[in-house]
This record gives C-alpha cells, structure tokens and sequence, in this order.
C-alpha cells in the first residue's frame, strides 16, 4: 500500500508540472487518433484485456485528450476578429431580400474565412470528445472488474478443509528458503566475494547495530532533554521534531543491514527480497508507536489532542503500536507471501490447465486462512481504538468550540466499532477481500489521521513560537486555517487509502483544471486566481488613494470634517467597483450569460433587501448632502449624542451616558433630526427661575441680566436679557435666555448660573418659594371607629384573673367635624377621597 501511495504522489506531481503540447493539429495526428481510438475501443469492448494494458491504453488516451483540449480554442483571436467584421457589416438580408454586392461578396468571404478559422478547433472539439469517452469507458470497465473482486467468495477459514493448504505454505516456503540458503552457503565463490567485501560489510553492520540498538534510545534522551529546559522557546516544536529520530535512526540502521547482507552474496532471492521488505516492515511499526506517542503522550501534564486520562493514554499506545505490527504483517503477506505463494506450492510452468487451477485454489485457500488472524487481530485493535474515542466524546467538557470536534470524534468511533465487528465476520464468511477493505484502509486511515493531527500541532506551535507574544495562542486564526489547508491536501491520501484508483484523482484533477460551468460560464483556477489577484491589486490601490487624501492632501482643503469623510468614502465605493469590473474583465469571465438569471433573481433579491438598499442608499445621500456630519451633537428617536461614524447602512451615535447607539441611516433621512452644532457651535439657552410674591420685579430682573452678560461663554450679540414670564400659581416667573458661543457647554452653563442666582438671591434676601398647601378636614367623625363601648380600666395585674374586662359606652368628642378642604388660593374640592390619598410630599408630613 505504501508503494501504492508513493507512485500516486509521483504521478500527481509529474501531472502538475507537466506542460501540455501546444502543437497544432495535423491531418497526420487526426489520422494517427483515428487508429489508436479505434483499436483501444475494440480492446475495451472484447474486455480481455489486462489491467495494466488497460492502464496503458488509458494513458495514452489522456495524452491525446490533453493535446485535443488544448487545441479547442485555436485561432480565437482571429475567430474574434472575423466575427467583428461580420457584425460590421449589419444583419443578414431576409430571405427573399437582395443587399449590395459589394457587402455580400465580402460577407461571403468573411464567412468562408471563418469557417476555415473554426474548422481546427470543431475537429479538437470532436476528437477530445472521443477520447474523453473512451477514457470513461476503461474507467467503468476497471471498477466493474474491482467490484467483481471486491465480492468474489474465497474459500473459509471455517473450513478446516482448508487449513491443511496453509500449513503445506508455511512449511514449503520454510524448505525453499533453507534449501536456497544451504545451497548459496556451500558456494566457494559467495566466499570469495564475502572476503574482498568484509571490511564494508563489517563497517555496515556495526553502524547498523548501533543504530537499531541505540538510536531510539539516544533521540529519547534528546528529547528529554528539551522539554526540561523550561526556559527555552519553542522546546516543544524542537523535541517534536527531535523525537521523529526515534524512527529516522533505527530504520536507517535496518537500511545499512540490508546493504550488508546484499553485499555477503549468501541469501538467495527470496529471502533477499524479505531483507529488502524489512526496513517498509519496521518503519510501520515505528511509526506507529511514534504517532501513538503523539497522540497519547506518556509525560503528565503534555497537552494531548485527546483528552483521556493516564490510563486511557496507555491503552491507546498499546493499540497504536498493536495495529502498527498487524499492519506490517498483512504488508508481508501481501508483499512477499502472496506473489509467491503458487510457486511454494510447486506451481511450475509445464503444469497442465487443471493442474495449475488446482494449484491456484489451494494458494487462495492458503492466503484465506493466513489472513484471517490479522483480520481479527487487527479488528480487536479497532473496536478498542473506538472505544476510547467515544469515552473521549463521553467524558469531555469542552465547551461549544469543541462540538465539532466531538461530532468528528463520535462519527470515528462509531464507524470503527462497525467495521471491527463486520469485517471479520466476512472474513470468515470467505468475502477475504471485502474484509481486506474494510479492515486495512481503516487502520491506514487512523495513521493518517494522527499523522496530520501531529502535523497541525506542530504548525500551531511553529506559529507561537514565531509570533513571540506572550497572548498569542495556538487556535489563532492563522493556524487554524493552516490546519485546515493540510487536512485538505490529505484528501487525495485518503480516497488512494480507501481504494480509489490513481487515474481517478488525475481525472478529477483535469476536471478541476478545465473549471465548473455555473449559468453558461466556466470559471476555472486560473480565471479565479487571475480574479483575486487583479482585484486585491486594485483594492490594494483603492485603499492607498484613501489613505492618502485622507491625511495628506483633503486636510489641507477648506472642506470640514463630514466632507472628507463623504470623499473619501466615495473614492472607496468607486474604486471597489471598478476593481471587480477591472478583475472580471481580465479574467474572462462572461457574465452575459447569467443576465437573464441575475435579472430574474433581482425582484425577490429586491424584495428580500428592501431595508439594506433603503439604508444604503439613505447612507449615499448622507455623504452627499451632509446634514449631519461627524462629531456633530444630534438628537433622533429620542436619543441625543455625538455622530461618531456614518456607514453606509447605520450611523453610530455615542450618547452622554457613553453607550453606542446605532441608527438606520433611513431614519435620517424620513424622520426629523435635530441638529444642534451644525453649520456653527453656537445655541440658545433658557434658564428658568421663580421668585415669591411681592418681591421687586424690576430688581430680580436686573439682577438675572447682570448674571446672564457676566458669563464669559455668553454672547454680547445679540446681546442675553431676562423676562418677566407671568404669575404662577405658587410665584412668579422669569427666565434668561441667551446666545452662548459654544452649545455643547450648555449644561456647565445652565449649573453654573444656576449657583450664581442662589447666591445672588441669597444676598438679596429674595425668596424663590415652593409650593404650599392648606388642609381643611370636613366630616372628621368618618376617619373614627364607629362609636362604641369603651373598655373600664383594667384591675392591676395581680387581681387580673380569668373574668373579661367590663365594658361601657362613652361618648364622642364634641366639635369634631369640619367639612372643607382648600389650598391658598381659595379653590374648593368637596371630594373627600383627596384628604386620605396621601400623595406628595406636604400630604405625608400632615
């Protein structure tokens, strides 16, 4: 699988950097299609052929695809140009209809030049078309053929006929190993050879030695080593990346072996080829122990990315590392067992047809009962690995940041448990391949899982160490996205894991090239990137022309604040626009095509944002005319404040009590809005004022004008006065009204003449009065008990004994009982409900 995986990384990578032909199509390529077509589809419709033919067959198809699909847009330049002098020269006449002569032998010549223009291209067109179906044809052919084998009926491990068949393979392949070694060892020439090899065989195994005995445990020490010094930055990036050695060391030793043992010349073929394999063998299982170290790290208090506890770290190392030796045996048998099971069963070439078919069965039944203990092995590993990642979801309490998380947890878990329990039943069955995949791209899948979860926390922890700020944290924006984009580029790992060929991911790569049609447009990566990139080049600028009238060159104009402001954010609305204008054109993208579905979108998209254009457009005027502007003191819907920025969809206006108040920008502009510093600061106050009865009008009136020119923010034109309002019901009233000269002081004005009037009347021994009122009680016997019998007076306590008190009549009080009730200034009110409310602040002292 792993060789599987590599060749698909070769491949992808050859496919991105290769440069398709560009060489113009020739009768000769047409011809020479012609014949390749026809002979691969002959092959594909008798489906005899091989699946490496097919491989061939298919590739050569995509070659000329590619080149087809290349040549589809020839001569467009031209073709553009020819088409313009056709429009030029007007419609074509009706039938029936005659034009000048001159016009129709020149459209007739233009049109015959068009179509030799075209023709290139119509051929491209169809050729690609072909190609491209006959490349779905061997595609359909190769997964009907892996659906066949995906369900073909092996013999069962529940057989116990079959068992004899892979003890004769194990003890067959056992012989031929020995008698291929005795023989190799008996040889003086391999001795020979040993001799003028000895001193690089003895340097390569000692070097190995150490690196497989020692290695491991040197990176550990290392890695130790780092995460004790507390005070150095970025220790845990470093010891991560320090600890990897403990699988780079030990498997380069197997390598040095294996190059030793080559160079002895004493093992044969087989057991050579099992050498060679060892150093895949062990890389597997040393990294599985290194991703389960990752994952479910053994020093106490390591973050983890899952959060167990110390026994439930353990558990998942010794799953981790049990998986990774199951994986590393089904490689062996994969790799080196199956191909040459037939021939330790005696499978020679001069076998006759029944002979070999009897050899091939006991073969498949041999390589049926050797997989089945993997199988079940490897299954127990999963159901426990499930396991713990639903106890994970279970005991976790992670807030709402984690719930995703804990979803992808708990869907993992549960399909581990599902196929932990349903492939080895099938492998039992006899579906031996169903149950290889199922059980194998499951245990691949967990590696790579944890591979890029590793890889993720590395990235985050790459960005803390850079970034070098003590708040900066590991889900920042930045990695977080870079997490992302690596899970992305392991999409492709995933589906080769789960069987998906390597043609397929190379279709879906040119599928992704050529672009997705949307409404009649085809936009594809290179459109999109040309997009981003001319459009982020005209923001960019958009931005720069902002910044720079807006401190360099409008401060220096007599414009205001608001009116900058309105500029500067017009330059802005504009230059976005043209922008995208600018980067749709450049890219190619026709939008004539989505006019009639953008037209028939626009009433309910009308509809549905009446509000946001209504406020947009209200925003607009807003910076047009400018009625209000920043920093300007306004009062709207009963609020009162300061604008502190206009949108193009809501003003923000900071109130008095400091709170953020935002308004509709439509509101603006239908309501009435009063503006209280525009145009200039300058604002009227009143400050109202009473004075008692019989005081000297004259003089309160002089002494409020005195107080009023006094005041250093009070204008002298036009110039303060005070007036005599009228008569009160409790005083007389006079109120100043002036101009002041800022009115956002209005308040600190209005306090201070307010404490200048109290010492001033204080000096002047004038009075301001406060309301009065005089209660007359009529009919007071109703706010007595009814009359009744009063109590004697009790005997003392010590003659108090078990009789009643005696009770007596008495009397009420006479001249109890007045009927009215009247305030100073004579008014009658007969209700007597107003003498027992009680409200205010006289009623309750009464």
């Amino acid at each position: 699988m792993n060789r599987t995986v590599l060749r698909a990384l070769a491949l992808t990578l050859a496919l991105v950097l290769a440069v398709p032909a560009m060489a113009e199509i020739s009768a000769s390529d047409i011809k020479a299609f012609t014949k390749v077509s026809q002979k691969v589809e002959d092959a594909v419709a008798e489906a005899a052929a091989s699946e490496s033919t097919l491989s061939e067959m298919r590739a050569e198809m995509v070659k000329w695809r590619t080149t087809f699909t290349a040549e589809q847009d020839a001569n467009a330049d031209q073709i553009a140009t020819v088409k313009s002098q056709i429009a030029a020269l007007g419609p074509a006449p009706e039938e029936g209809a005659t034009e000048d002569a001159l016009i129709a032998k020149r459209r007739t010549e233009l049109t015959e030049q068009l179509a030799k223009l075209q023709a290139p291209g119509i051929t491209a067109t169809e050729a690609a078309s072909r190609a491209d179906s006959i490349i779905r044809t061997i595609d359909k052919l190769v997964r009907e053929r892996q659906a066949d084998k995906l369900l073909r009926l092996s013999p069962s491990v529940a057989n116990p006929v079959n068992w004899p068949a892979a003890a004769s393979l194990v003890r067959w392949m056992g012989a031929w190993i020995y008698d291929e070694t005795r023989w190799r060892f008996t040889q003086p020439v391999n001795y020979d050879e040993l001799r003028t090899n000895a001193p690089l065989i003895i340097g390569l195994v000692l070097a190995a030695l150490v690196l497989l005995a020692r290695g491991r445990r040197w990176m550990m020490r290392a890695t130790d080593f780092l995460l004790g010094k507390t005070a150095m930055r970025g220790r845990n990036l470093i010891s991560g990346l320090v600890s990897l050695g403990q699988v780079v060391l030990p498997v380069l030793g197997a390598n040095l072996l294996v190059i030793a043992i080559d160079q002895t010349s004493l093992f044969g073929p087989i057991l050579s080829e099992l050498f060679r394999d060892a150093p895949v063998f062990l890389f597997t299982v040393l990294m599985a122990w290194w991703l389960g170290a990752r994952i479910f790290p053994a020093r106490p208090g390591v973050e983890s990315t899952l959060s167990l506890g110390e026994d439930g770290r353990a558990e998942g190392r010794i799953h981790a590392v049990s998986l990774g030796f199951a994986f590393a045996a089904h490689q062996l048998l994969l790799l080196w067992v199956a191909p040459h099971a037939e021939d330790f069963l005696g499978a020679t070439s001069d076998l006759a047809a029944d002979q070999a078919q009897a050899v091939a069965e006991r073969a498949d039944a041999a390589l049926s009962v050797l997989q089945a203990p993997l199988q079940i092995f490897a299954a127990v590993g999963l159901f426990r690995m499930g396991q713990l990642l639903r106890r994970k979801v279970m005991t976790t309490t992670e807030g709402d940041d984690g719930a995703f998380r804990r979803q992808l947890m708990r869907w993992l878990g549960t399909a581990l448990l599902l196929i932990a329990l349903a492939a080895p039943v099938l492998g039992v069955i006899g579906y031996v391949s169903a149950a290889d995949a199922l059980i194998w791209p499951a245990v691949a899948s967990l590696g790579l899982f944890a591979a890029v979860a590793t890889v993720q926390a590395f990235l985050a922890e790459l960005y803390v160490t850079l970034a070098r700020g003590e708040e900066v944290r590991r889900d920042a924006l930045l990695p977080v996205l870079g997490g992302f984009l690596i899970a992305l580029a392991s999409l492709p790992l995933l589906a080769l894991i789960w069987g998906a060929r390597i043609e397929d991911l190379l279709e879906l790569w040119t599928s992704f090239q050529n672009g997705v049609a949307v409404g009649g447009v085809r936009i594809s990566p290179t459109s999109f990137i040309t997009f981003a990139v001319v459009f982020g080049i005209g923001y960019a600028l958009t931005r720069l022309l902002q910044g720079a009238l807006k401190s360099t060159i409008l401060p220096k104009t007599s414009l205001d604040k608001g009116g900058q402001n309105a500029i500067t954010s017009g330059i802005g609305y504009v230059g976005l626009a043209s922008a995208a204008l600018v980067a749709i054109s450049t890219a190619g993208i026709d939008l004539s095509s989505l006019a009639i579905v953008a037209g028939a979108l626009s009433v309910g998209i009308g509809f549905g944002l009446q509000t946001i254009v209504q406020n947009f457009v209200s925003g607009i005027i807003l910076l047009i005319e400018r009625p209000i502007s920043e920093g300007d003191w306004i009062e709207v819907g009963g609020y009162q404040g300061i604008v502190k920025a206009i949108s193009v969809r809501s003003t923000v206006v900071e109130t008095f009590d400091r709170t953020d108040v935002i308004v509709p920008n439509a509101d603006l502009i239908s309501g009435s809005v009063t503006n209280w510093t525009r145009g200039n600061k300058t604002g009227r106050l009143v400050v109202p004022v009473g004075v008692s009865y019989g005081t000297d009008t004259r003089k309160v009136e002089k002494i409020l004008a005195e107080i009023a020119q006094a005041h250093p923010l009070v204008m002298m034109t036009p110039a303060p006065f005070a007036l005599f309002m009228g008569f009160g019901a409790d005083s007389m009233d006079f109120e100043i009204r002036a101009i002041l000269s800022d009115v956002n002081f209005k308040l600190r004005v209005l306090s201070e003449m307010n404490h200048q009037i109290a010492e001033r009347f204080a000096a002047e021994g004038i009075e301001i009065p406060f309301a009065q009122r005089d209660i007359w009680i009529r009919n007071p016997e109703t706010l007595q008990p009814e009359a009744g019998p009063r109590c004697r007076p009790c005997p003392p306590p010590e003659a108090r004994g078990e009789e009643a008190c005696a009770v007596a009549p008495e009397p009420p009080e006479p001249g109890e009982g007045i009927a009215r009730l009247s305030d100073n200034d004579g008014r009658e009110d007969g209700d007597d409900r107003d003498a027992e409310d009680g409200d205010g602040p006289e009623d309750a002292a009464r």
